[in-house]
């Protein structure tokens, strides 16, 4: 009886090294950040009413700008 335990814990052990250590799991989905969210706005470009993204565009006195018109 007592054999058999230390079979099961020496397998137990193989796995749990083969596995790097870690248990396996589902992988969480990334969740988006509030940076990713405000690079992706839309705005419009007060000189010629192309929309562009915050990431592309440029403020200047309170008015976005894209980069052609600066």
């Amino acid at each position: 009886m007592l054999f058999k335990l230390i079979i099961f814990a020496i397998i137990g052990i193989a796995v749990y090294k083969f596995f790097g250590g870690k248990l396996p799991s589902v992988p969480k989905p990334k969740k988006r950040g509030k940076k990713d969210l405000e690079d992706e706005t839309l705005v419009e470009c007060s000189k010629c009413g192309t929309y562009v993204t915050l990431k592309e565009s440029m403020m200047v006195n309170g008015k976005y700008y894209c980069d052609e018109c600066v």
